[in-house]
């Protein structure tokens, strides 16, 4: 791989840098100085529509945003991640989850060190899908022969965020009486309330841990098996046998693993072992195996359909010049509010109460992707690198943090989402519901875009202190996405779209965004002070007085 470029020496750069001299945002004059600006910056991708509208660019400046992906190579790192090139270099690893996602038949055939790429993944997908339909149908039931009517998938990170994300955002398409539920934190309130009003009988386990080694799932992981082990024998299911419980195991977990070994001694069937490669990052694999609960719970057709929503983002991607690549376009919007305007944090706001948990999953996605020092290389980043994403779903969001957005003294850019059919389509006598809330998101927009001037306040009869309070600058930006409805295609093209994003920052910046280095350190001091707080005392007096004195705060109130 070679050397990043700097992209504060390219001539694209040093456009910016003037163009940002100079500037001075006019989104009231821009509307009405070019009556085609929303055609020109309205794009589609696949089902998506996508307003870039009322976003702080110019022609020029957009253009500008084109030659920096140009001048830094951005479609040339996009064709070597496809063809399986290992960019992802502390780790020494190809970035293949585009793969994930590629049809029966594809051609031409991806092969990449020496492995059949498709055929592989395939026969993963269609092992999952079969056993998928055993559990739906009641072929395969737990060990007194009953049902399956609930999973517990047990992961943390990708693991977690993204199966959890999608089973709330696709709850409509959970129509095999199936529910399923997540666990992540190592705090025990979270698989004692989940696991709290289950049956055993009628309960299956996801282990889901490439490794088969993560403390979190498996530290859960155990603690749901004695869990079965107790309710089993308490009603009577089984006996108080080795060869019992080992039984009881083999119907109520599975993994998705690639640890074979380590699955078979914690006595999950590896038949019902479902794996995935080291080229799928956590953060990029809700469209592999880790996919299971929601192959399960929503069905194999549902799954497909989701990742052909994947695919038909990465063809544009693929195929699609980066002067109308709409995630490229989106990526480089980024770095002009990151690097030139001064924008730290970035809103995701879906007008859509199914998408409440997507922020929480862009977060991982954008974040442990794009938090980073430095580049590929080594070598220390130029440039600031990375936004802090957060959101919440609308209207919520606009009775508690809307105000900060408006009117306070941040750059926020904000990506508003919605859908033009309800899922669930509701009248509040003969008003349609989702129109009214349909005419939050349009107003938020508008309101954020052209604000309200001194002047239109006073008009409508306010005087004094009051005008200024009541006064709106506008020019904020916002992004807005529109899709016909919340379909598992939908919901693939939303999560390869922010991808896609992710990915063109991550190049322009030069940095690796398929690493997670900075999530290390803390688990390994976790392990380190977990002796301390077990009363280890020669690993209390390795801790700094800090911890030391915390570690004591605990000891004296631990009941």
């Amino acid at each position: 791989m070679s050397a990043p470029i700097d992209p504060t020496t390219t001539d694209a750069w040093a456009e910016l840098t003037a163009l940002h001299a100079d500037f001075t945002p006019d989104l009231r004059g821009w509307f009405a100085g070019d009556p085609a600006r929303v055609g020109k910056l309205s794009k589609p991708l696949a089902e998506l529509h996508v307003d870039l509208s009322k976003n702080l660019v110019t022609d020029e400046i957009l253009a500008a945003l084109v030659r920096l992906a140009e001048q830094t190579g951005v479609a040339g790192r996009y064709e070597a991640m496809l063809r399986g090139e290992h960019i992802n270099t502390t780790e020494d690893r190809a970035v293949l989850h585009t793969a994930l996602r590629r049809p029966v038949g594809a051609n031409p055939p991806l092969v990449v060190d020496d492995q059949q790429v498709d055929a592989d993944v395939h026969e993963v997908l269609d092992r999952i899908a079969a056993f998928a339909e055993r559990v739906r149908s009641g072929e395969f039931t737990g060990v007194t022969g009953k049902k399956i009517t609930h999973l517990v998938n047990i992961g943390i990170g990708g693991s977690d965020l993204g199966p959890v994300m999608v089973f709330e955002a696709l709850k409509p398409y959970a129509t095999a009486g199936i529910e399923a539920r997540f666990v992540s934190n190592i705090d025990p309130t979270d698989i004692a309330q989940k696991t709290g009003d289950l049956d055993p009988e009628t309960t299956l386990f996801i282990v889901a841990s490439k490794t088969f080694t993560t403390l979190e799932t498996l530290t859960n992981a155990r603690l749901a098996r004695e869990w079965l082990w107790e309710g089993l024998a308490g009603a009577g299911a089984i006996g108080d046998d080795d060869a019992s419980r080992t039984g009881a195991v083999a119907h109520h977990f599975i993994a998705v693993s690639t640890a074979l070994e380590k699955v078979a001694e914690f006595g999950i069937d590896t038949d019902n072992a479902f794996g995935f490669w080291d080229w799928v990052g956590g953060r990029y694999s809700v469209d592999s195996a880790i996919g299971t609960s929601l192959a399960i719970a929503l069905g194999p057709d549902v799954f497909r359909e989701f990742l052909a929503g994947f695919h038909a983002v990465d063809q544009h991607v693929a195929t699609t010049p980066l002067a109308e690549n709409v995630p490229v376009l989106m990526g480089l919007l980024n770095v002009w509010y990151t690097n030139f305007l001064g924008a730290q944090t970035h809103a995701v706001l879906p007008y859509a109460q199914l998408l409440h948990r997507f922020p929480a999953y862009l977060q991982q996605l954008t974040m442990e992707s794009n938090g980073k020092r430095v580049r590929w290389d080594g070598s220390d980043v130029v440039t600031d690198t990375g936004e802090v994403f957060w959101g919440e779903p609308g209207t919520n969001g606009q009775h508690a943090f809307y105000q900060l957005i408006h009117q306070g003294t941040r750059l926020i850019p904000a990506d508003f989402i919605a859908m033009v059919n309800p899922s669930y389509p509701l009248k509040d006598g003969e008003r349609d519901v989702h129109g009214l809330f349909l005419a939050n998101f349009l107003a938020q927009t508008k309101a954020l875009a052209f604000g309200k001037t001194a002047e239109e306040v006073e008009a409508e009869g306010t005087t004094g202190a009051l005008v200024a309070a009541r006064t709106f600058p506008g020019n904020r930006p916002t992004t807005s996405i529109f899709a016909p409805a919340l379909t598992p295609r939908v919901l693939g093209e939303l999560i390869a779209l922010y991808e896609h994003i992710t990915f063109t920052q991550g190049a322009i910046w030069g940095i690796n965004s398929f690493d997670q280095w900075g999530v290390e350190l803390g688990k390994k001091l976790a392990l380190e002070i977990a002796p301390a707080i077990e009363g280890d005392a020669a690993a209390l007096a390795a801790q700094d007085a800090s911890t030391q004195a915390l570690l004591a705060y605990y000891s004296d109130h631990r009941k």
